[in-house]
């Protein structure tokens, strides 16, 4: 063995990449520099969606008026069941 002492600090000070893991936990890779994910999790140069990509738009299923409708249905779906409850 190497009596060579390894700078290993700056490696192990580095803000480590905040993604989500298939267990549950949060990889511990480190981030890219000036990101906030690693290499392997869309910190790499030319990684994601090109701007303003047109297929992340396709339904509008998530567009703020389709959720605001949804909300508005599921209160009125609530003060329904309420009323029901009352009823019986």
């Amino acid at each position: 063995m190497s009596d060579h002492a390894r700078n290993t600090g700056p490696m192990l000070a580095s803000l480590r990449c905040g993604a989500k893991i298939r267990c549950g936990g949060s990889c511990r890779s480190p981030a890219v520099r000036g990101k906030r994910r690693c290499r392997m999790h869309g910190g790499a140069p030319g990684s994601g969606a090109p701007r303003g990509n047109q297929n992340a738009r396709q339904h509008g299923l998530f567009t703020r008026d389709a959720i605001a409708e949804r909300k508005q249905i599921q209160a009125l779906l609530g003060e329904t069941r309420k009323l029901l409850q009352e009823m019986k």
